[in-house]
């Protein structure tokens, strides 16, 4: 199992529960509130908000909640949140990348870093990390939606760098000034994505054994329970034996 998007795999099968989805909602809300202040309230002329949106949806966020997210930002009381990347490394020297929105720099530094160093991990320097990562764009869609030959051909012709196909899906890399016109061109053939966004991927990846493994898991759960942090990356992988362990 590598990298973050199977790790929320384990999350989604641990099951919601109310307060986590409340959570999930309030960080989507607050993404489409900053994504629709920054530019047009119109997802159709705002790739980040569109992106925004699609994210809400693929979590089946109510239509009202996204509309009034879209509203606060055109509002004079609407808070004003900054964005921070935290980079660092946790168990087994895996390199991490954390990417918060926050109305309080000092609080969400302190807090971050103290989940690191509670969890076996430290945080380090902005650009530490990231130059092990590459900023790109991914869209992604459900293996339903077409097979992996299809898929394959359709983003090469977008104008796609990468694809990557299995029973979870398809996800398609494109470099990050491509992205609205690979996203625009795919969805015109199978639908609308489940995402599209600009992600941190992983040049390579490191293999820890299940001790480490299962400090670094925790270690990511912690930090994406915390009410600031958008995203965390992270080039780990681990055995299914522990993702069956984590998923129980």
């Amino acid at each position: 199992m590598a990298g973050h998007s199977q790790f929320k795999n384990i999350m989604y099968r641990k099951g919601k529960q109310d307060a986590a989805r409340s959570r999930l909602f309030g960080k989507l809300a607050r993404e489409i509130t900053v994504a629709a202040k920054l530019g047009l309230p119109d997802p159709a002329m705002n790739p980040r908000l569109r992106a925004a949106v699609l994210a809400a949806r693929a979590e089946n966020m109510p239509k009202d909640n996204i509309e009034r997210a879209i509203k606060k930002s055109q509002g004079g009381d609407a808070e004003v949140y900054e964005e921070i990347r935290y980079e660092g490394y946790g168990p087994g020297g895996i390199a991490i990348i954390v990417e918060a929105l926050t109305d309080n720099r000092n609080r969400t530094a302190g807090e971050v870093r103290a989940t690191f160093s509670k969890n076996g991990g430290n945080l380090a320097e902005t650009g530490a990390v990231s130059f092990m990562f590459d900023r790109v764009g991914v869209v992604e869609f459900d293996a339903k939606a077409a097979g992996a030959d299809a898929m394959l051909e359709a983003a090469i012709d977008a104008g796609a760098d990468d694809v990557v196909s299995s029973e979870n899906g398809h996800e398609i890399y494109t470099a990050q000034d491509s992205l609205a016109e690979v996203a625009k061109a795919l969805e015109a053939k199978f639908g609308e994505p489940r995402k599209a966004a600009l992600v941190w991927k992983p040049q390579n990846t490191l293999s820890v054994d299940d001790d480490q493994g299962e400090k670094l898991l925790r270690l990511i759960e912690t930090l994406e329970e915390h009410d600031d942090v958008q995203n965390v990356y992270a080039n780990f992988e681990v055995s299914d034996a522990l993702v069956s362990k984590m998923s129980a």
